[in-house]
C-alpha cells in the first residue's frame, strides 16, 4: 500500500519558519527569476489592494511597495512564524501607513473583509500546504478578491528530465521521509490544484542551480 502524505502543521511550519528567519531570503537564487516573473506578469500597478499569504521576512512586499504599487495602494500580509511578522514589519516600517503585517493560526479566515481586494499573493507557500488546505486557500481568495481581481503564486515545480529531476527525486523522498528535512516544502504542478471556476492567466517555469519553479496567475473571470 502507498504511503499517504504527510504534511507539517501549522504550528510545525510556524516553528520551522521561526528558525529560518532571514536565512529564507538565501533562497533567492532559486526563487528570484519566478518572483520578477510574478511581479512583471501581475500588473500590480494597476492593483488597489494586495494581500501577501506567507509573507516571510517582507522581501517581496518591500519590492511591491517601493517600486510596484500606486502610492494610495494597500497591502497585507499574513505569516504563521511570528518570527517572520516581526521581520516584515521592520521591513514595510517606511509605509506603515498603508502597509500591515498581521500574525495569523493558518486555519482561520484572513482578517480582510470580502471582496475588497484585487491581487493575492502566495510566493513558495502552496508547495507547503496539504492539498486541503491549498482548497481552503482558494476558497479564502475566492471571498476577498473582487470581481477583476486574480491569484499571483510561485512554488517549486517537478522537473521531467536530467539532473533537475535526479534532484527534485531527491527531495520528494527527504520529504516522504520527513516534511521537516524540506522546510515542508516539495515540488508541486500549481494548475493541477486550481479548482473549479479558476482559469490560468499567465504560467511560466524557470530553471535555476537544478531547481524548477513555476509561475501561475490565475482569476475567476
Amino acid at each position: 500500500m502507498r504511503r499517504r502524505p504527510t504534511y507539517l502543521t501549522t504550528e510545525q511550519a510556524a516553528a520551522v519558519y521561526d528558525r529560518i528567519g532571514r536565512w529564507q531570503d538565501t533562497q533567492a537564487f532559486y526563487e528570484s527569476r519566478a518572483v520578477e516573473d510574478l511581479v512583471r506578469s501581475g500588473d500590480f500597478e494597476q492593483a488597489r489592494s494586495v494581500v501577501e499569504v506567507g509573507c516571510g521576512t517582507g522581501a517581496l512586499a518591500e519590492q511591491l511597495l517601493s517600486r510596484q504599487l500606486p502610492e494610495d495602494a494597500t497591502y497585507l500580509g499574513l505569516d504563521v512564524s511570528s518570527h517572520m511578522v516581526s521581520l516584515a514589519r521592520d521591513r514595510v516600517r517606511p509605509w506603515t501607513d498603508r502597509a500591515r503585517i498581521v500574525s495569523v493560526d493558518g486555519r482561520s479566515a484572513w482578517p480582510i473583509e470580502d471582496h475588497s481586494c484585487d491581487r493575492v499573493v502566495a510566493t513558495y507557500v502552496l508547495d507547503l500546504l496539504s492539498p486541503e488546505a491549498i482548497a481552503t486557500f482558494y476558497a479564502e481568495a475566492a471571498r476577498v478578491l473582487r470581481t477583476d481581481g486574480v491569484v499571483a503564486m510561485t512554488s517549486l515545480a517537478p522537473a521531467d528530465r536530467g539532473a533537475a529531476r535526479l534532484l527534485s527525486a531527491a527531495w520528494m523522498r527527504l520529504f516522504s521521509v520527513d516534511p521537516r528535512l524540506t522546510g515542508g516544502c516539495r515540488p508541486i504542478v500549481l494548475v493541477d490544484h486550481l479548482p473549479a471556476g479558476w482559469h490560468p492567466v499567465h504560467r511560466a517555469t524557470f530553471r535555476a542551480g537544478g531547481i524548477l519553479s513555476s509561475v501561475l496567475i490565475a482569476s475567476r473571470s
